[in-house]
């Protein structure tokens, strides 16, 4: 790539995908101090429509199709998502050409103000979250996935949707309409909101979405420069654990919003993929885990898959 070039970064236009995107430019720079890096905002379907249910879209691609279009339309030259939106599905002409360090992956439970000036306490256990909410808290989500396993632990909880961006989840949580609200960890650190957290949930509690906490970085499949030059800002690791869970995710033929959670554990060359599937209503729930060589991530996503399918996880999805 000529050191004078100008690339040009498509990012949604919410607060939380801009700091994203600038993460992103900030770390072009520091590589390619001659690069000049321009944003281009993109308005998505999801972000055009605050209230109706992500599930009732599609579930594919309402926060990122738009934002690909620009790449493969030439008006711009590499594309920023969070990882947990991007579908599983190839798109002719794009290829996911890096996949920065992950940042914390779990979902965290919000309370509403006054804030704690205490640490956040870590939840993985039913018992421990009841503790901390009524037992018909109103909770807010527009996760299936999140929605399922919250309902499996207390089967009592009224699980409301809840659209829009952090600072507008953060108010309509203040002005009571919610007893409780979950959002993204990562969300919160980056935007420095981390004060709001309450509780992190981990599993077996909670597990988190496929690619949580990781963006991913597109560009046109053509353009080798700029490849090469997503390619600096590439985490291996991180890259096998989230090609597995992908995987997964494509083989089960799931969709981004389905109540599919899972967790990797990379030791030495081996990396450890688990995943939960459950019903909508938290009813039913079956988990597995399969292990394998980070050199073939993708083959532990399809060994899941089957174990999976195996203990009934098509009929759940």
């Amino acid at each position: 790539m000529n050191v004078q070039a100008t690339v040009r970064i498509a990012t949604r236009a919410s607060q939380l995908a801009l700091w994203q995107a600038n993460h992103i430019a900030d770390s072009i720079r520091q590589q390619s101090p001659a690069t000049v890096v321009e944003l281009v905002e993109i308005s998505t379907t999801g972000d055009r429509d605050q209230t109706g249910a992500l599930r009732n879209f599609g579930g594919q691609g309402v926060f990122t199709s738009e934002v690909q279009n620009a790449l493969l339309e030439g008006r711009a030259d590499v594309a920023v998502h969070s990882l947990k939106d991007l579908p599983t599905e190839p798109v002719d002409g794009l290829l996911l050409a890096a996949v920065p360090e992950r940042a914390p992956r779990y979902d965290v439970l919000v309370l509403p103000e006054p804030l704690s000036e205490t640490e956040p306490v870590v939840i993985s256990a039913a018992t421990t979250l009841a503790n901390l909410l009524p037992p018909d808290a109103r909770i807010g989500t527009s996760s299936p996935r999140r929605l399922a396993q919250l309902l499996h632990a207390h089967a009592g909880y009224q699980m409301l949707e809840i659209r829009g961006n952090v600072d507008t989840r953060l108010r309509k949580l203040n002005a009571g309409d919610y007893d409780a609200i979950i959002l993204a960890e990562a969300g919160l650190r980056r935007l420095q909101l981390e004060q709001h957290i309450t509780a992190i949930l981990i599993p077996e509690l909670m597990y988190p979405a496929i690619g949580q906490g990781a963006l991913g970085l597109e560009c046109r499949a053509d353009n080798a420069d700029v490849a090469q030059l997503l390619a600096g800002l590439n985490h291996p690791a991180t890259f096998s654990a989230v090609l597995a869970e992908r995987s997964l995710l494509r083989e089960l033929r799931a969709g981004c919003h389905a109540p599919l959670g899972v967790q990797t554990h990379l030791q030495g060359q081996s990396l450890t993929l688990e995943a939960v599937v459950l019903s909508l209503d938290g009813v039913e729930r079956i988990a597995s885990r399969a292990t394998g060589s980070c050199s073939q991530p993708e083959e532990i996503g399809m060994q899941l898959a089957d174990l999976l399918r195996s203990l009934g996880a098509s009929q759940l999805l």
